[in-house]
């Protein structure tokens, strides 16, 4: 079956329009609430859902998302109970599901049963943040059940941006600042200039991330982009509303309008 990152891209294509990604770590608060959360997004108009896998030293993580990990792990979040739930997920939802992982938890739990067993659950791709450029971990000859997202920093050169890209698969991931995930008042002036530059060394759509958190940020990345990420904003307000019922119907509000806001950029 055709991997639905792929299809989700082909259908923005012919909408003429950027996707929009939402981050939440798995088992923030809860399991059971990150299915509802699931839901809530997805009502929002979510193309893709990137789920992070809670890790006790998130090193490329700021501080929003460090505090959804601590969340996870305190309410008991493993990696297969995450991937018990995001059958839960796949059963109620069809958009891409693709997992953002440190390597320990997946070095802990065998990458290859991961791949396995995160694919039967339904996952799409896989982005692992502290995997060298120039490693694949599974023999490039063997099939690989889920996408492999590539990160490409602001201080990629063009000539390091071609080998990244030569072992992507699904889309390329574009930091669109230095440092750690979280909340910026302003963006960088140099976004369209890098995406320009992976745009050169490969025809895999491009996601732009890290640092946008409202609609003029995500309106102002979707005019370049193939698809905005948001993350760090919304897990901050999973912390600040955990204990609300209405979590789920907060989080659909506050993502509604910066999903308009991308679809309102054609392409």
């Amino acid at each position: 079956m055709e991997n639905r990152i792929d299809q989700r891209f082909l259908q923005l294509r012919r909408e003429r329009t950027s996707g929009f990604m939402a981050y939440i770590t798995g088992g923030d608060p809860s399991l059971e609430k990150t299915v509802d959360i699931a839901v809530a997004l997805s009502k929002a108009g979510v193309d893709f859902l990137e789920i992070g896998i809670p890790f006790s030293d998130p090193l490329a993580d700021g501080v929003a998302n460090q505090l959804g990990a601590q969340r996870a792990l305190a309410a008991g979040t493993t990696v297969p109970k995450l991937l018990k739930t995001i059958v839960q997920i796949r059963e109620l939802l069809d958009f891409p599901i693709i997992l953002y992982s440190y390597l320990n938890p997946l070095l802990q739990y065998g990458l290859e049963r991961f791949e396995r067993d995160a694919a039967a659950a339904g996952v799409d791709g896989l982005l692992l943040l502290d995997l060298p450029p120039d490693e694949t971990l599974l023999p490039d000859n063997r099939q690989k059940l889920l996408h492999r997202i590539r990160l490409v920093a602001p201080t990629t050169s063009q000539e390091r941006i071609k080998e990244i890209v030569s072992k992507a698969s699904g889309f390329v991931y574009y930091v669109s600042l230095e440092g750690v995930t979280g909340e910026r008042e302003i963006l960088s002036q140099t976004i369209g200039e890098h995406v320009a530059m992976i745009r050169r060394a490969t025809d895999l759509p491009v996601a732009v991330g890290f640092g946008i958190s409202n609609a003029t940020q995500a309106r102002q990345a979707a005019s370049v982009a193939d698809a905005v990420v948001v993350g760090s904003a919304i897990v901050r307000r999973i912390g600040e509303f955990s204990g609300d019922q209405q979590l789920p119907s907060r989080l659909q509000e506050f993502v509604e309008p910066i999903v308009q806001a991308v679809k309102s950029v054609r392409r």
